[in-house]
């Protein structure tokens, strides 16, 4: 291989993996919280991009006024799933939570396939982002940059408020003990809304930025994407931001540079994922970031 193509499979290895840490940590901050995989957030992130592609074809809004009112839309819609589906089951055995995660999520999918039909449909794209870049033998287009600076910056504000706000206090210490954080007055049923919140708008920041990547949307595409983000919030070690973010970037590497460097191997793409994910669990089940279990006595 040579050094200009190393170069474009890097660019293209950043983005995704940036892309997959933006929606693992959707799912590492709902599980630090509250031990429950919300396997309906691989859909919201399919909102997002529906919510682009909608806004931006019936009502002829900018293209930026149509980002910024989808992944409010869709933080309200996290917000709203929580409320329907998770908060009556707080103190409900963990299996009935769940069980409503799968409900949700084939709910979802279901409701878009029936409103905007499981046609697959093209996503407009601003030309800037679309237009490829030469330097010198280098082919790279704009959105393989803007995707990984804009994922910083969005981890870079959500670490900022989980780290440097009072909600966010609250957030890592119902992470430590529900309980005892709701007996100091903490609205806890709150800051977990605001936790939804806070993961949706990422999962549909990174639904748009995968419809401009690859350019066509369906009511089923946030399966897989859900799928591998989930692998790498495991892979990160499940509850840790960091963690979801070093997963994600981790596996998009190993997804482009095998295929890259060993192109018979690109129909098992999707396989390394797996063996990787069970790699991890098999010599660190805990992830690589997760925090060690203590043996109570």
């Amino acid at each position: 291989m040579s050094l200009d193509m190393f170069i474009q499979h890097l660019f293209n290895a950043l983005m995704l993996g940036s892309l997959y840490g933006l929606v693992a940590i959707g799912y590492t901050m709902v599980y630090g919280i509250l031990r429950l995989i919300n396997f309906a957030h691989g859909d919201v992130f399919m909102l997002g991009a529906y919510g682009v592609f909608w806004s931006f074809t019936l009502f002829n809004l900018p293209w930026s006024a149509a980002v910024v009112l989808s992944v409010v839309a869709v933080a309200g819609i996290g917000i709203m799933v929580d409320r329907i589906a998770y908060r009556p089951l707080r103190d409900a055995p963990r299996i009935s939570a769940l069980i409503s995660a799968i409900g949700v999520s084939f709910f979802i999918e279901n409701v878009c396939i029936v409103v905007f039909s499981g046609i697959p449909r093209p996503v407009p794209s601003p030309e800037w982002l679309v237009r490829v870049v030469e330097l010198g033998n280098v082919r790279i287009l704009p959105l393989a940059v803007v995707v990984p600076v804009v994922s910083l910056l969005l981890v870079a504000f959500l670490f900022w408020v989980v780290y440097r706000t009072k909600p966010g206090l609250a957030m890592r210490a119902i992470s430590k003990d529900i309980e005892t954080t709701r007996l100091m007055g903490v609205k806890v049923d709150h800051i977990i809304a605001m936790t939804f919140g806070l993961g949706s708008a990422l999962a549909a920041a990174a639904g748009i930025m995968w419809s401009l990547r690859y350019p066509q949307i369906h009511p089923l595409m946030g399966i897989f994407p859900g799928f591998k983000a989930f692998i790498a919030a495991v892979i990160g070690g499940i509850g840790s931001i960091h963690g979801a973010l070093v997963g994600g970037m981790m596996l998009g590497f190993i997804e482009i540079m095998i295929v890259a460097f060993m192109p018979t191997l690109s129909g098992y793409r999707d396989a390394f994922a797996f063996v990787l994910l069970i790699l991890i669990l098999l010599f660190k089940p805990t992830g690589l970031m997760g925090e060690k279990l203590e043996d109570k006595v």
